[in-house]
């Protein structure tokens, strides 16, 4: 596959672009001690460039094996666990419920969307920071998906073949960029009145969680939101860590995302992500999800 190259001007602006974030986080951000937010903790990645290393310093750092050639895994083993009091996991579609617990046996197909004015900011931070750490990186122009987009579900397993990890890797095949590498799993925050679900993206010296909150809509279309009140609900987080007992954190109210997971009209599972910030819409994203034995 073909991997386009970052340019020197590219790799400049990308760190001076982490480096504002990192000035922004000290100055704004909440520090707090990672015992005290255990819900909230996730892989964080090396300094420079992010790709495919932080599966490899996770399984290193936790003696894990990462499975490269799981067929049946999902980013949510077992979605029932989803369940709480202001959600019932059993009222999903079975789709709905399959794609997710048995994600790697789907192939996706996308569509990419993105409009002025929040295409010019989208374009500002990917072809800097994004370009740079090789993770976020969003498709800007439509185009940039036509070529497709892989999926690949990495299960990081224990010595008893338990899934400790789940990573969720997707690359451009056009340009070979990986739009992200992330970890999923389920928590429920403290202002939360179920589990949710939370993904990790890690970026250097720390990372960017969003927690999604489950819920249907007035259709009855299964849907994760991240539009939270306050710190400890759901919501964008980005973390920066300080040492080993420390972080800073900054919750982005302003960011949010939202998926619509559905069965249309003629049986085809497809999926609407939306970003928006402050207000504006920065990307939206189509995806049909098939089985790989009907394709």
């Amino acid at each position: 596959m073909r991997v386009t190259k970052r340019t020197g001007l590219q790799v400049l602006l990308g760190v001076a672009g982490i480096t504002v974030i990192r000035l922004y986080l000290r100055l704004f951000g909440r520090t707090v001690h990672k015992a005290d937010v255990p819900w909230l903790l996730g892989p964080t990645g090396p300094d420079g460039e992010i790709g495919e290393r932080p599966y490899d310093l996770v399984a290193e750092g936790e003696g894990l094996t990462i499975d490269r050639t799981a067929t049946d895994a999902g980013l949510i083993p077992d979605f029932g666990a989803l369940t709480g009091q202001a959600f019932d996991a059993s009222r999903a579609a079975p789709a709905v419920r399959d794609f997710y617990e048995h994600t790697a046996r789907y192939d996706l197909d996308v569509w990419s969307e993105t409009q002025f004015p929040g295409r010019l900011f989208l374009w500002l931070i990917v072809s800097t920071v994004s370009r740079y750490m090789n993770q976020l990186n969003f498709p800007v122009l439509g185009l940039e998906t036509s070529r497709g987009m892989t999926s690949e579900v990495l299960p990081l397993r224990d010595k008893a073949g338990r899934a400790v990890h789940t990573g969720w890797q997707r690359r451009l095949l056009g340009s070979g960029r990986i739009i992200y590498s992330g970890f999923y799993t389920t928590v429920q925050p403290p202002r939360s009145a179920a589990p949710c679900v939370k993904v990790v993206f890690p970026v250097p010296r720390g990372n960017a969680t969003v927690l999604l909150r489950p819920e249907y809509d007035a259709e009855g279309r299964f849907r994760l939101v991240s539009a939270g009140t306050g710190f400890g609900d759901v919501g964008f987080y980005r973390v920066m860590e300080l040492d080993a007992e420390r972080l800073k954190v900054r919750y982005l109210k302003t960011l949010r995302e939202r998926f619509e997971v559905y069965v249309d009209e003629n049986d085809v599972l497809r999926c609407d992500h939306e970003v928006r910030f402050l207000g504006l819409t920065m990307l939206r994203l189509h995806y049909r999800m098939r089985l790989r034995d009907e394709v």
